[in-house]
């Protein structure tokens, strides 16, 4: 039980402070399919799933290693989904000003297939969208690219 909330032990903005770049790179730069395992702060329960991240720099960018160590972060607290996906958008938002962020979390909660209502099959997605992700056209291309997929590289 010690290994699972070590995200309290971390600081989501020492994680992100080593590795941002000036660049002058103005398009969308996602990172996508993320795992992520968090515990659910209402049951004890673990949920799991992926997490897409996504922001269209200005003057700065992240490393990219980066972005799932900042999911990590914030997945290894006692969560709901809901607050996971608007903390790791607004610690990018924070950190380098972005044009937006947009960040989607797709997950199950084993407190819903366990316990309850029992529905093995079922799934949560939730989102945040920061600034130009707000857009309909920014949000519909990132939407569109996280759910293309991709023969393996």
């Amino acid at each position: 039980m010690q290994y699972l909330p070590k995200g309290y032990q971390q600081d989501p903005e020492e994680t992100l402070l080593g590795a941002m770049f000036e660049v002058a790179h103005d398009e969308m730069v996602i990172v996508k399919d993320i795992e992520m395992f968090s515990l659910c702060e209402h049951h004890l329960l673990q949920f799991f799933g992926k997490v897409h991240v996504a922001y269209i720099p200005q003057g700065k960018v992240i490393g990219l290693s980066k972005v799932p160590r900042l999911v990590d972060v914030f997945a290894r607290r006692l969560q709901v989904q809901e607050r996971l996906t608007t903390q790791i958008a607004e610690a990018i938002q924070n950190a380098i000003k972005p044009q937006g962020v947009g960040v989607v979390i797709e997950a199950r909660h084993l407190c819903m297939m366990m316990r309850g209502v029992e529905k093995q099959h079922s799934s949560t997605i939730t989102s945040s969208m920061l600034g130009a992700f707000r857009e309909k056209q920014t949000r519909d291309e990132f939407l569109a690219l996280i759910r293309a997929r991709h023969a393996a590289f």
